[in-house]
């Protein structure tokens, strides 16, 4: 077979950077191609769609290794095979295929070793036949050596590669790498696995499609309060469709319908293709620090991967001024959760398909619908004369940039704050398959937790100084353990709990004393779910334990010798437990202890035994907490940096609030203050801006920490009232409560800004400097 260019130009081919990855996936898109056009054909198709990819294993010799990949496609005739591998022959269709035979074959081949072979067969042949190209052996005559093989049964078809001689530093990373491999493809072709009916498998075993772990279609938020009230879903399904246009066959432009030839190239191949926005963008159901952004894909196959370029904006005024990343801002640290999978069949790639042309009018006009124009922050549009973003990605900015635990923003917390660890560790269990974490219910129920341990702390807050004994029969008949105008409570349970049987004569009734058993179901029907203490704990010394904790509603605990307990650990088959604790313990109302601390001072008791450790109970205790409750540790580290991305956001809100008269906020600042707020800006490569300051509300942004709390204090009304901060100032008459309500966001504000100025390892100014972050968070108000 006559192949071309020449064999030194095949050669050089090798030298162009591929991955070894994208190498195989390169392969991989021509099989897909052509399951494509099987299934777009409507014809019923024998022998499914299967891609299969052998990579040489650890234990082969390096002469032996080699790389196969086979497909269950319908095979070439010779014309098409010579075709095939002649490098720049391209199909009739380039704007619909994945891949391309020909220079994309040559590259990817010639870059994973230097002889491959090519068989083909169609359903019906009586025989296999191919060509292959030895990179050492061919000459400038360009003639390849052409294979033909028996086949055994006529109904067997597909193309089959196979690659050896393979180059020492590609062939030992597909050795080491197959799970990583699987991983890579499960992502770059999860669509595709997902909605058609293909298989891919590497080294025996198939990829799965890794899929977003993002909240559902019903989920949402309200934005904003009142008549300004809207809801903003965490799902936001794209289909933009713009007039129909003509794309050259030969060097892809696109132009307008109508014109005879190519406007660049002059070809009369010119097709008519949909040009199309489809997709959705949406909310992760976790931070995540680096898998978060939007996946663009042209025809099925992800080309850009967590993309993070929609989050940056350039004023298109100032084309060299610096680009501004608007998100995330709040926890940075913590990464984002905005994502989304938008397909772009009509946009062009690069030869190696990781990257569109963003030149293209196409991929501007993509961008500037899926984020709009102007900035995604409403402060900074204001500033820039630019109208509110309410592209799709606007749209999620504004409802989700913040992750305040609860309802609000939608984020899973424990009733002190978010629990970013745990939901990342859920996260890993989605991916994994669990089916417990396919649905969205456990970090939902996280969420409703949050703010029902929210609402009973504020609760107990007001009932402080009044205590009065609950109508325990009213809370019952509320729950629907006795039904109203039934048995008084003392008939229905016996003082300690247990049933009261119903006799026949007239006789007192008889008391039957209530199983453990009994009791323990008892305690499940009045009690729910804790989902952020519901999980797998232990250490790899001790073994684990799958525990499911659940809070109790009315019912008060009982141990199984009948004694008042804070926290029942129940052991039950198959290395699992069920845990209670009881909210109105003394332990939790007036000690002060978390249920989080009994809770594992229990586990470590059973598993020490279990394991028969010498270890001490502290000692497993807090071995426990660092590994199974990550979100409680002190790390200074982590609660400064919260601390610093909070007052970003306070530092939003404050300097909005002066918009209109910034230079009586301005006159607030000390020389020391202005001296640093100048210094600051011009580390920033603002100068110019200094020129200006009381000018604008810029100043604030850059001012020392401490002075937002010398603001907030010299200027209350501005700040309070639901404007920056929740706190009532203005609303109400008494001074006494004014200063009150004052002084709470000014201690959690100076505990913020302290901690983002000065840094510390005590654990007591630790505790309270992140129950401050947590305070001031929740102080913050809606809307803005």
């Amino acid at each position: 077979m006559k192949i071309t260019p020449s064999a030194r130009i095949l050669r050089m081919l090798g030298e162009i950077e591929f991955d070894p990855w994208q190498c195989v996936a390169e392969l991989i898109d021509n099989s897909f191609d052509d399951f494509t056009g099987i299934v777009r054909s409507g014809d019923p198709w024998a022998g499914g769609f299967k891609v299969s990819v052998t990579l040489p294993s650890p234990s082969t010799r390096s002469s032996d290794a080699q790389v196969v990949i086979t497909d269950t496609g319908r095979g070439m005739s010779y014309e098409t095979l010579g075709r095939a591998v002649s490098a720049g022959w391209s199909s009739n269709d380039r704007f619909d295929k994945l891949g391309l035979f020909g220079m994309g074959f040559n590259v990817a081949t010639a870059r994973l070793g230097r002889r491959t072979r090519v068989l083909t067969t169609r359903p019906g042949d009586s025989e296999w036949i191919g060509v292959e190209i030895d990179l050492d052996r061919i000459g400038d005559d360009f003639e390849a050596e052409d294979i033909r093989e028996a086949k055994d049964d006529p109904n067997v078809h597909g193309t089959r590669i196979e690659i050896s001689r393979l180059h020492a530093e590609r062939a030992d990373w597909l050795r080491r790498n197959a799970s990583g491999l699987r991983n890579t493809l499960g992502r770059t072709y999860a669509w595709l696995l997902d909605h058609r009916p293909y298989e891919l498998w590497v080294q025996g075993q198939k990829v799965r499609a890794r899929r977003h772990c993002r909240w559902g279609d019903d989920r949402f938020v309200t934005y904003g309060s009142g008549a300004r009230a809207e809801r903003i879903p965490a799902f936001i399904k794209i289909d933009q469709k713009y007039e129909d246009a003509e794309a050259c066959q030969d060097c892809g432009n696109w132009q307008v319908v109508g014109l005879d030839s190519c406007g660049q190239c002059r070809s009369e191949r010119l097709a008519p293709r949909e040009r199309r926005i489809h997709g959705w963008v949406g909310v992760q159901r976790h931070l995540d620090k680096r898998e978060f952004g939007i996946d663009f894909l042209r025809n099925g196959r992800k080309i850009l991967q967590w993309d993070k370029r929609l989050f940056d904006w350039q004023d298109p005024n100032d084309p060299t001024g610096a680009v501004d990343t608007e998100y995330p801002i709040e926890l940075a640290n913590q990464g984002g959760r905005l994502i989304g999978e938008i397909h772009l069949d009509h946009v062009p790639v690069t030869y190696q398909k990781n990257a569109f042309e963003y030149s293209s009018g196409s991929w501007r006009g993509a961008v500037d619908y899926l984020r709009g124009p102007g900035p995604l922050q409403p402060e900074k549009a204001k500033k820039a004369n630019h109208a509110e973003n309410d592209s799709p990605l606007g749209l999620l900015y504004k409802a989700y940039r913040r992750n305040a635990a609860g309802a609000r923003c939608l984020i899973p917390g424990d009733g002190k704050g978010p629990i970013h660890e745990e939901t990342r560790r859920w996260a890993q269990l989605f991916h994994a398959g669990d089916p417990a974490y396919q649905t969205d219910e456990r970090w939902w129920d996280a969420v409703v937790n949050h703010e029902e341990s929210g609402k009973r702390s504020k609760l107990d807050t007001a009932q402080q100084g009044t205590p009065k004994l609950p109508n325990e029969e009213a809370v019952l008949e509320a729950l629907g353990v006795i039904e109203s105008g039934g048995p008084a409570l003392d008939e229905a349970l016996g003082k300690d709990g247990s049933t009261v049987e119903p006799v026949l004569d007239d006789k007192s009734p008889v008391k039957r004393k209530e199983t453990f058993q009994e009791r323990v179901d008892r305690y499940r029907l009045d009690s729910v779910m804790v989902p952020e203490l519901t999980r797998e704990f232990g250490l790899p010394k001790l073994g684990f334990l799958s525990v499911e904790t659940r809070r109790m509603s009315a019912s008060r605990l009982r141990d199984a010798g009948d004694r008042p307990t804070p926290v029942l650990l129940v052991q039950e088959q198959g290395g699992k437990a069920v845990a209670f604790f009881d909210p109105e313990h003394s332990a939790f109302t007036k000690a002060g202890a978390e249920p989080a601390d009994l809770l594992l001072v229990e586990i470590a008791a059973t598993l020490r035994v279990q394991a028969g450790s010498e270890l001490s109970h502290s000692e497993l205790v807090a071995e426990l907490c660092v590994e199974c409750l990550p979100d409680t540790a002190l790390d200074p580290v982590r609660i400064a940096a919260e601390a610093r991305e909070l007052l970003v956001v306070v530092r939003e809100r404050m300097a909005a609030c002066v918009d209109e008269d910034p230079e009586r906020a301005f006159q607030f600042l000390s020389p020391d203050e202005l001296t640093a707020t100048e210094n600051e800006m011009i580390a920033l490569g603002l100068a110019t801006h200094t020129a200006k300051l009381g000018v604008t509300s810029e100043f604030i942004h850059h001012a020392p920490s401490l002075f937002l709390v010398k603001l907030l204090e010299s200027w209350p009304e501005v700040f309070m009232d639901g404007r920056a901060f929740n706190g009532a100032y203005s609303t109400v008459t008494s001074p006494s409560a004014r200063r009150i309500s004052l002084a709470t966001i000014v201690g959690y504000l100076n505990d913020v800004a302290t901690l983002a100025s000065f840094t510390t390892r005590n654990p007591l100014r630790l505790q309270r400097s992140r129950l401050s972050n947590r305070l001031l968070t929740d102080e913050l108000a809606e809307g803005m």
